[in-house]
């Protein structure tokens, strides 16, 4: 059965900001699946999914050891990349050493602190208490410096088909100032900043489990950090940890995840006050565009 996707080229887009346009999601009995604006009999509701949903959990955790009677707590951080982390505890019984205010520090590349050290105050009796643990990826403290960010690509030209503030998918925190770029499946990916590679997926083929499809993740030097999406199965050429210079291959552009045809979706992102945003950014050359819509990209 048919399963190409048609692409969205008649979305026409304002020029003044307005909300999130509505998608809807048609599948032909051939099995041909069409995106459009408008609802037409047998139609559903596309709903969007910020494709932004790295988890950090088992690479950022609380370690509790025992010490005595007592208890450490610690923060570890695995990644590549340092962590903004908030930590406190709630529900507090029994226990000495509890922290009065929630403890905010920056937590270093694949590094390790101590949080707390509690005792019971009455050895008798167990201690309880709830603690939450808070963090987000990249250090707060930095502020970007200017760049000009080379294509990730080569060959070309290729259009740009969704642009920053995009009605139809940029209008995340995570994605605002997103650019999309459809291309042919396949086209070699570059870094277009010198890095350290944060994180990357390999392994999904279509949809897969993760909006994002397969993606790397690289941190600059001034804690920005350049993310490439919907790479194409088993073609990402570097490891989590690796420096790469810019020009360096990493990858090959495709069509996984919560895509609607072959792209690359770049986006620069910093941690600002404890949260991951899109920040705005420049290519050090134009990319020929169309006018502002979901063109084979999302």
């Amino acid at each position: 059965m048919l399963k190409r996707i048609l692409l969205l080229g008649f979305l026409a887009v304002l020029a003044t900001p307005t909300p999130a346009l509505t998608i809807y999601k048609y599948t032909d009995a051939n099995g041909v699946v069409t995106y459009g604006d408008r609802p037409v009999s047998g139609a559903q509701i596309f709903v969007f999914r910020d494709r932004m949903v790295e988890r950090f959990d088992t690479q950022v955790r609380l370690e509790t050891s025992k010490q005595g009677d007592g208890e450490i707590l610690s923060v570890r951080n695995d990644l590549f990349a340092p962590v903004n982390v908030e930590f406190k505890l709630t529900n507090v019984r029994n226990v000495d050493g509890a922290l009065g205010k929630p403890i905010h520090l920056v937590l270093a590349p694949r590094s390790r602190v101590r949080l707390a050290a509690l005792m019971p105050r009455d050895a008798s009796q167990p201690m309880f208490y709830t603690p939450k643990l808070h963090h987000s990826l990249g250090d707060p403290r930095l502020q970007p410096s200017a760049y000009r960010y080379p294509l990730p690509w080569r060959g070309g030209p290729f259009r740009l088909t969704q642009g920053a503030n995009g009605q139809y998918s940029h209008f995340t925190p995570k994605g605002r100032y997103a650019l999309d770029i459809a291309m042919p499946e396949g086209t070699r990916i570059v870094a277009a900043r010198a890095g350290t590679v944060v994180k990357i997926e390999n392994d999904q083929s279509g949809k897969g489990r993760d909006p994002s499809g397969n993606f790397v993740r690289v941190l600059h030097d001034d804690g920005t950090m350049s993310v490439y999406l919907h790479l194409m199965h088993g073609s990402v050429s570097v490891r989590e940890g690796q420096l790469v210079e810019v020009g360096q291959p990493i990858a090959r552009s495709g069509n996984t995840g919560n895509s609607t045809g072959p792209h690359l979706h770049f986006v620069v992102q910093r941690n600002v006050g404890g949260e991951l945003l899109s920040i705005p950014f420049e290519f050090a050359q134009a990319v020929d565009s169309l006018p502002n819509f979901a063109v084979g990209g999302e």
